[in-house]
């Protein structure tokens, strides 16, 4: 089927939703941009929380598809997308992330609840002996950076407040121009850790990419095993904190995060020879800003 050619210097115009658009645009898709568009009508509940990669795979297609794709229905990339196509759902999905249902009691219970989920998924996903490689890095690294974007700059935060409570040279990075710098400089024997939920914070892949080309070693904290950030990370500790992108940073999400900066901390703390002379010198320093 063929379309009417557009009035010269105007645009065709869509339907509001991302699924009136991908219904409207369907007979006049290419082959491989009519996969994915029949793959996200079919599922779109799970589309919501997948990355560009992982719709990539369920729908046998190259990530630059689902871009192509995206920009077709004219919207300015896949997440982008994936927010339309979240309002299109906000019956069910999107309106239980955000909260807006529901007594205040049931509010905190649901909240409450989230959180528990997060660190019990959490719990079961993460490999204990990533962790371990992790926390030898971080024992003889001369220099670590943390960085993210986000509520994830908040975990990245914590996690270098942590670490130099233990006295070891760290700094997070929440401003994507000054993590790249930081990036830039490392060397061999320095590590550094992007935090991203979804794995496709194009500042955190961006940064680790460069701390990769240095030689310094990588980590990525993320949520999806199969994401664009998992490419530029020598080790990936797993979150489990599933997030529409209407969610805005649930409670899960940065829960799920913070149990990773935990066992990070304690297991670090175990394997250093003075921690706890170190940990009384740091918790000193602070006794006087306290009334």
């Amino acid at each position: 089927m063929t379309r009417s050619p557009p009035v010269p210097g105007t645009k065709p115009l869509l339907p509001a939703g991302a699924l009136s658009r991908l219904q409207s645009e369907m007979n006049f898709l290419s082959p491989s941009l009519k996969k994915v568009a029949a793959h996200v009508l079919v599922q779109p509940e799970q589309v919501i929380y997948q990355t560009i990669s992982e719709l990539a795979d369920a729908a046998q297609v190259a990530e630059s598809t689902i871009t192509r794709l995206s920009h077709r229905l004219d919207f300015a990339g896949f997440h982008a997308f994936k927010l339309a196509l979240t309002g299109d759902l906000s019956g069910h999905n999107a309106a239980q992330d955000v909260g807006n249902t529901g007594s205040t009691s049931e509010i905190i219970a649901g909240a409450a609840q989230q959180a528990t989920q997060a660190l019990d998924n959490t719990r079961s996903v993460v490999d204990p002996a990533a962790v371990d490689r992790v926390v030898e890095a971080l024992r003889t690294a001369r220099r670590i950076d943390v960085v993210g974007q986000g509520n994830s700059g908040l975990a990245a935060q914590f996690l270098a407040h942590k670490l130099q409570r233990l006295g070891r040279m760290c700094l997070a990075h929440t401003d994507p121009h000054l993590a790249a710098v930081a990036a830039s400089s490392l060397e061999p024997g320095c590590v550094l850790i992007g935090i991203t939920r979804s794995g496709s914070t194009l500042d955190t892949i961006q940064t680790l990419r460069l701390a990769e080309k240095t030689g310094a070693f990588t980590v990525a904290v993320t949520n999806r095993a199969r994401s664009p950030v998992t490419a530029h990370a020598q080790e990936v500790l797993h979150t489990s904190s599933p997030e529409s992108p209407l969610a805005g940073g649930a409670i899960s999400s940065l829960a799920s995060q913070i149990l990773i900066v935990e066992v990070l901390y304690l297991s670090l703390t175990r394997r250093l020879e003075h921690a706890q002379d170190v940990l009384r010198t740091t918790a000193a320093s602070v006794v006087e800003k306290k009334i």
